[in-house]
């Protein structure tokens, strides 16, 4: 049976669904790896890098990343759980968001961390991402937290990204 995968809604900011924090995976079945397969489409359609399941109204622990340039290496991470390794090290990244379209903010982040988290069978893995890998995981993980990356910049930045979001729907 041939299945075309369909591509979601992405929720924008300041859309209050994107603050729920969603719930561990218990169940690892087709029906998650068509949410998989969806996210992925989605997130591919719109030129992402990473996607969460909070931005498209799934308050589950998936998320999928692909930084590679042709888009053909995704990561599909499953109840992920970040340890950070070194807090003291930090780097700097433009980042920006598929719910918070056409607004790129300076964010610093840990460099160093140790992701552990299931796959689509279900086994526990775990790796030590590095440079770009490192900074979309742990944006990720604030989706599945409720939290965006305009929460790390002031008050008085966030309100103006705001204002313009709802000028523009």
């Amino acid at each position: 049976r041939i299945r075309i995968m369909a591509i979601r809604k992405i929720l924008k900011f300041p859309d209050q669904d994107l603050r729920t924090k969603a719930e561990n995976t218990a169940v690892f079945d087709d029906e998650l790896k068509i949410l998989t397969d969806d996210m992925l489409e989605t997130m591919y359609s719109v030129n992402g890098i990473g996607l969460a399941a909070t931005q498209i109204g799934i308050h589950k622990r998936v998320a999928v990343i692909d930084i590679s340039p042709e888009k053909n290496e995704p990561l599909i991470i499953i109840n992920p759980e970040v340890e950070i390794l070194d807090a003291t090290k930090k780097e700097d990244y433009d980042e920006g968001c598929l719910s918070v379209p056409g607004f790129f903010e300076t964010i610093s982040r840990p460099s160093e961390i140790k992701l552990i988290y299931k796959n689509l069978e279900g086994s526990q893995k775990e790796i030590k991402p590095e440079g770009l890998l490192t900074k979309v995981i742990q944006h990720e993980l604030d989706h599945l937290n409720g939290r965006l990356f305009v929460d790390h910049i002031s008050q008085l930045k966030r309100r103006r990204i705001r204002n313009k979001i709802v000028k523009q729907k």
